[in-house]
């Protein structure tokens, strides 16, 4: 037991230290090997992980959704997503604070990135709120929460991530987020409602436009909304794997930024560079998540967890409210990809020991990663959103996000009190 406590100690001080998690994991883990099995078995070890994982086919649905991403955002779709949601809820008491909400639901479907969603956002919906009287506390609570459906809602790199970690079906994984990241969005329209409650607020009253006007304003993101529906209903259907799903909505994404006249070679070089670089990121992080995933199985730590929690007698739900706690903590210093690396090797075996639908368990650590991003007193998102709003007290953005973080507790109590809110969708494929 020893082995595996000493290894998790040293890699959370060198990542307390500066030292970047995909090289701490990498040394930490490759020490380890050679303390179990000797150094001539750790080098080939080490060797197969990053070659057989580097040639991977699976992994190629990484770098394609990347790209997706990219494309989505230097085609200026999340101008087009927040006047689409902002015509119809506009005239409603809260209108732009919800039309930001559902804008970030649409915008994370073919982005994928909580931090890019949220910066984003910012960008585009900040300025009215503040023009119509909104609180800066209910405007970039609304962004920050909002931006944390960037990781749940598919395509989704955390659940990609997830999926090649513990080999399980991607598609699936994109399926089941479908149900919980709506209910996600709808509880946070409740959320901006019971914010008004609490604090009552003197916005400005906005008109409601003529239908035609916002239909006119929906046109804009008919190729997100096709977009979305051909990678997953192809998937759903069985028509298409999820890595070639993913070849599929980067084509698809790049016809939409050259349609919109948005591309040009330097913008082209620009995606692909930036593409290459996120992809060589993320590989880098997985390929030392695996080796360390070797490392405390060589260790024991499966059994040993096991074997504890036997001896506790603790039942399912115990162990995972102690995982939702953990991930709670983790929210305060680590990023969401980085906590699914860490974690994700070390938990994963207990659960699945314990009778857990591994699908079910993806959706879970999402949703929990989704929570701490925005939870103080080191929420990611929140501090993101400041470095884009720089005049508003990063107090006031953690009161914007206390009603969101409330709803967000009883989505994650719901998801564990009725699994199948996760598991209905994929169950019918």
């Amino acid at each position: 037991m020893i082995d595996w406590i000493v290894g998790i100690v040293v890699l959370l001080a060198l990542i307390a230290g500066g030292i970047p998690i995909a090289f701490s994991m990498t040394l930490v883990a490759f020490v380890g090997i050679i303390v179990k099995i000797g150094l001539a078995p750790a080098m080939a070890l080490l060797g197969q992980v990053f070659y057989d994982n580097g040639m991977s086919y699976t992994l190629s649905v990484m770098p394609l959704f990347v790209l997706m991403g990219n494309f989505v955002l230097k085609a200026g779709l999340a101008d087009d997503m927040y006047a689409a949601a902002n015509a119809w809820l506009r005239h409603y008491r809260g209108g732009l604070a919800m039309a930001t909400v559902v804008a970030c639901g649409g915008f994370s479907s073919v982005c994928g990135s909580s931090l890019a969603t949220a910066a984003t956002m910012a960008r585009v919906s900040m300025p009215s709120m503040r023009r119509y009287g909104y609180s800066d506390s209910l405007a970039t609570g609304s962004i920050a929460a909002g931006g944390t459906l960037g990781i749940l809602i598919p395509p989704s790199i955390v659940l990609v991530l997830y999926g090649v970690i513990t080999q399980q079906d991607i598609g699936k994984l994109f399926l089941a987020g479908i149900l919980p990241g709506l209910v996600g969005v709808l509880g946070y329209l409740i959320a901006v409602r019971l914010s008004l409650i609490i604090s009552p607020e003197h916005q400005r009253e906005i008109e409601a436009l003529p239908f035609m006007e916002r239909v006119r304003a929906t046109k804009g993101v008919i190729g997100v909304l096709g977009l979305f529906a051909c990678v997953m209903g192809g998937i759903y259907l069985g028509i298409f794997t999820a890595t070639e799903a993913a070849g599929i909505g980067a084509f698809g994404a790049f016809l939409l930024a050259a349609l919109r006249r948005r591309l040009t070679w330097a913008t082209l070089y620009e995606i692909l560079v930036e593409t290459a670089r996120m992809t060589a990121m993320l590989f880098l992080v997985l390929f030392g998540a695996l080796l360390f995933s070797n490392f405390v199985n060589l260790a024991g730590m499966p059994n040993d967890l096991r074997d504890w929690i036997t001896a506790l007698g603790a039942h399912p739900t115990a162990v995972i409210i102690v995982i939702l706690l953990i991930y709670l903590v983790l929210g305060a210093v680590l990023e969401s990809i980085s906590m699914m690396l860490l974690t994700v090797p070390v938990f994963f075996p207990v659960v699945i020991g314990l009778g857990i639908d591994p699908i079910w368990f993806g959706i879970f650590v999402v949703v929990a990663i989704e929570i701490s991003l925005i939870t103080p007193p080191v929420g990611l998102n929140v501090f993101v959103l400041k470095s884009i709003v720089p005049e508003v007290p990063t107090g006031t953005i953690f009161k914007g996000v206390v009603p969101f973080i409330a709803v967000d507790i009883v989505r994650i109590a719901l998801l564990i009190a009725v699994p199948s809110m996760a598991l209905l969708i994929p169950s019918t494929m």
